[in-house]
């Protein structure tokens, strides 16, 4: 289960297809180092994204 809590980098080891989820939401920076430290709910805010949608997506693949 993916919660708001984990890092992208988190995410990513679990299941490397969450990547198209992201990026479709507009997370673009999959790769970046702050992707490695910043909470999903973080790296959500910093760039305008709904956090509860992103993960209801990623939790329902």
């Amino acid at each position: 289960m993916i919660t708001k809590e984990m890092t992208i980098g988190e995410v990513l080891r679990m299941n490397s297809a969450f990547a198209e989820v992201l990026m479709s939401f507009g997370m673009h920076c999959l790769g970046c180092p702050s992707s490695q430290m910043e909470s999903l709910e973080e790296a959500c805010m910093v760039h305008g994204l709904d956090s509860e949608g992103l993960i209801e997506k990623l939790n329902n693949i």
